[in-house]
């Protein structure tokens, strides 16, 4: 995986940086402007380019460029935050379209320069690299790279008439970096990030390959919606990609996929979302930090094909762990943040604020698996989790796939379950109060909010049904409407001992009326000590 230096300090400017982009100059009179440079006119289609990457699948794979490298090393973390679009040079700043695009600059942590053309009427032109368009110090090493040396990747900004927000101060996606972007969500926030495709993620005996987005076509807009195309390309594939984003009360975006493998890949992920759980109410070390929880996610939540709802609480492990859910035609899976509270966090770079993105499959994806890995971390800095679905398919080299689907950047999953959610997951000590707690056995909490349990008459309890890949349940258990006044707010605890080993354990557990399912299954691993 890779680690972005800083991260917390990355995402909150990509939220609150000024920024700006290019205005055209030359070619059709909605691009006219001042300042922007442009290539010459190309023809252009998403059919062109999904041909041209069937072709490329079978050529040598040369990847992007890095220019001047000696250079690019110099701009290191503290040199690239100093380096600012200037907003005259915004592209469409001018003109009928709502969204003005800026640009990320090149440095030590973003050395491959992606190719970007504006697309309009079947045609493309390259938009010229100036460091002209950037304000930086006069000592900036960035001032030593040539003319044309490309961008590390670009932004919308918010919309030039809104009512909320100044489009120089405010953007709302982002790509930056291989295949990875991001979108805020309903509460004005960046926070997980999706990408391209994942390549042998958490494979042994590989190394994880990183595809990259090397040309962008930055396409028509209409109403809230901005249109974007993309060639990927890596060792073992070349992919086309069309996106179609809308800002509303968060970010939808519709894409389309076509990729060609020249080699073969073990761990095909299509759709993979990538986050960072550090800890939670769940269980930390003691005084690891100051702070109560810190995550930009905590919880998988799934949708299958027969219908059940899943909810996989997250966890930093020990060491590298990859499950996976098997499934046909899932209806959705998503990585959410469903701990709202500001208090749980205490920290100002908005962890309560942070989107939930759920995966909408288009089209029968068939059989596979939905597949999460997680690695540990000491810090935030680092993405340690991975989400994405892993088709039954082999995916050797020759193969083509296509895939449709939809990401809904927001604060909750947009097709939110009938059914109790969890809403906690916590563990301590086994044993009860006031006896002498017993070695070796583990207590589990969990919290159901909503759904039929608002309904039960008073007087009845839901019933637990729980389950463990090993260990044994001991007599006690606790089934319980939480004491805070809130309708529908119970939770269960538990007991489980005879765990031998450091292998995890897969627990599983449902609240039930008679043959009536009354809350979503709540699926945990938990790691021994």
């Amino acid at each position: 995986m890779p680690k972005i230096l800083d991260r917390r300090t990355f995402c909150k400017n990509l939220a609150l940086a000024s920024t700006a982009g290019l205005a055209a100059a030359g070619g059709a009179p909605a691009l006219a402007a001042a300042g922007l440079k442009l290539g010459p006119s190309k023809p252009f289609s998403f059919d062109l380019l999904k041909a041209r990457a069937k072709t490329m699948a079978g050529e040598a794979y040369r990847g992007p460029a890095m220019p001047s490298p000696d250079v690019l090393y110099k701009i290191d973390y503290e040199a690239w935050g100093r380096i600012h679009f200037n907003d005259a040079y915004a592209l469409y700043a001018e003109g009928p379209n709502r969204f003005p695009v800026t640009f990320f600059h090149l440095g030590r942590f973003f050395k491959k320069a992606v190719d970007i053309f504006v697309a309009e009427d079947d045609t493309a032109r390259e938009i010229i690299y100036d460091p002209a368009y950037f304000d930086m110090p006069e000592n900036s090493p960035a001032k030593a790279l040539p003319k044309g040396a490309g961008f590390a990747g670009f932004r919308f900004q918010e919309a030039k008439d809104s009512p909320k927000f100044d489009w120089r101060k405010n953007d709302w996606v982002a790509f930056l970096g291989a295949s990875y972007f991001r979108a805020i969500g309903e509460l004005h926030q960046y926070g997980l990030s999706a990408r391209g495709v994942a390549v042998d993620t958490a494979v042994a005996d590989r190394n994880e390959e990183f595809p990259d987005f090397t040309q962008i076509y930055i396409g028509p807009q209409s109403g809230d919606t901005v249109t974007v195309y993309a060639l990927l390309e890596g060792p073992k594939i070349v992919g086309a990609v069309k996106f179609l984003m809308t800002r509303g009360e968060g970010v939808v975006m519709d894409i389309d996929q076509s990729y060609f493998l020249r080699g073969d890949i073990v761990r095909f992920g299509i759709a993979p979302l990538t986050s960072m759980y550090w800890f939670s109410e769940t269980e930390k070390p003691t005084a690891v930090d100051w702070r109560p929880e810190v995550h930009d996610s905590d919880g998988l939540a799934m949708w299958t094909g027969w219908g059940g709802r899943l909810w996989r609480p997250l966890n930093n492990p020990p060491h590298i762990m990859a499950s996976a859910f098997s499934d046909t035609s899932p209806k959705g899976f998503g990585l959410l943040q469903r701990d709202r509270v500001f208090d749980h966090y205490l920290d100002g770079v908005n962890y309560e604020r942070r989107p939930s993105l759920w995966v909408e499959p288009k089209g029968d994806w068939g059989k596979g698996a939905i597949h999460l890995v997680e690695l540990s971390t000491d810090d935030e800095i680092h993405d340690n989790i991975v989400v994405m679905w892993v088709p039954e398919t082999p995916a050797t080299a020759g193969s083509e796939f296509t895939f449709s689907y939809r990401l809904h950047w927001l604060a909750d999953e947009p097709y939110p379950t009938p059914l109790a959610r969890v809403v906690a997951t916590r563990l301590g000590n086994g044993g009860q109060p006031g006896q002498p707690r017993p070695k070796n056995v583990r207590k589990f909490m969990v919290e159901f909010l909503g759904g039929p349990l608002n309904d039960l008459a008073f007087g009845t309890k839901p019933e637990l049904e729980v389950e463990a890949s090993r260990g044994k349940f001991t007599d006690y258990r606790m089934i319980e409407p939480v004491p805070d006044g809130v309708a529908g707010h119970w939770r269960v605890t538990f007991d489980l001992a005879e765990v031998e080993g450091k292998d995890p354990v897969e627990l599983r557990a449902v609240l039930k009326q008679g043959d009536k399912i009354l809350s979503e299954t709540w699926m945990f691993q938990y790691h021994p000590f």
